[in-house]
């Protein structure tokens, strides 16, 4: 382990600070300056980990125009990208731009950047001591887990269409069910592909532990793709999924007009959530679980 300089420990203080005060003096819209040039080296170092340890798990078990999308948008394990260069290359590739904000924002703010074609980006990064596991979403997991796929334009309009299916529906009662869809596509969905089931969701791609654990572990429940099935589902938010959800291709991704949402919204109202775990008998069953992990883990949680 190296030693930072005072230097090195006054600018990690500075960004430290930044993100503080950027979460007390952002605009409406949350968006702050990325502040590339207060980075330190040992946070451009925790980058490097990251990104070289994703980088080996994911080529084979990843849908390939991931790899290709980090690519071209030159996201490489040299440091922490500069957005500016990421923008040049997404806003001419599908229209897209990333913007900076000091961490998770509000459900209103999120659609409306995600129907302007806008990807929310947190500017900060883990500490090194954080390297696999932090509570809430930081730069790598936001840049490196979603932003190459939006270099794909069926998936970029899918984002889109979400947040704008979340304008439409605000104050209806009805975001869960939309918090569930986002959940188990864009964060840990699975496509199966020619070559296999391939991860596609960022929070599995950021994940070393659940890169594996997705596609490998007996565990996990691998069901068919049903847009109201989804919808009906809890998930986990502190530990890895006991249900993912496997569409058939980029093809599968669901219409999200609205006109195409509120039949599928109605015919559900009556109907009981799903616990994370459950399989149905009119699942379509990829892979019925043992449950063992979370069984394992149920019994290591005092009562």
């Amino acid at each position: 382990m190296t030693r930072r300089t005072g230097e090195e420990d006054a600018m990690a203080d500075a960004l430290r600070a930044a993100a503080a005060e950027a979460a007390l003096e952002h605009g409406p819209d949350y968006v702050v300056p990325q502040g590339f040039e207060r980075y330190t080296a040992e946070d451009h170092a925790t980058w490097v980990k990251l990104y070289e340890r994703q980088h080996t798990l994911l080529p084979g078990r990843i849908v390939p125009v991931f790899l290709e999308g980090l690519d071209a948008l030159g996201i490489h394990p040299t440091g922490i990208p500069d957005f500016r260069d990421i923008n040049a290359v997404l806003g001419r590739t599908t229209g897209w731009t990333i913007v900076a904000v000091p961490g998770l924002v509000p459900d209103d703010v999120f659609f409306t950047h995600l129907a302007n074609r806008r990807f929310p980006v947190t500017f900060w990064i883990r500490k090194p001591e954080e390297l696999d596991y932090i509570e809430e979403p930081d730069a790598f997991h936001d840049l490196f887990g979603h932003v190459p796929l939006l270099m794909r334009q069926d998936y970029a309009d899918y984002l889109e269409a979400y947040g704008k299916a979340g304008i439409a529906l605000m104050g209806e009662g009805m975001l869960h069910r939309l918090a569930r869809l986002y959940w188990y596509t864009v964060e840990f969905g699975l496509m199966r592909t020619p070559d296999g089931l391939r991860i596609f969701g960022a929070g599995i791609a950021s994940s070393p532990g659940e890169t594996r654990f997705a596609l490998e572990s007996a565990s996990p429940n691998r069901i068919g793709f049903d847009l109201g099935r989804v919808m009906r589902t809890r998930y986990r938010i502190d530990d890895y999924q006991e249900t993912y959800f496997v569409l058939d291709g980029f093809d599968g991704l669901p219409s999200l007009a609205v006109e195409d949402l509120r039949p599928v919204l109605a015919a559900i109202a009556d109907a009981p959530d799903l616990d994370p775990g459950d399989v149905l008998a009119e699942d379509v069953v990829v892979t019925r679980g043992t449950g063992e992990y979370a069984r394992q883990r149920a019994a290591k949680i005092p009562n």
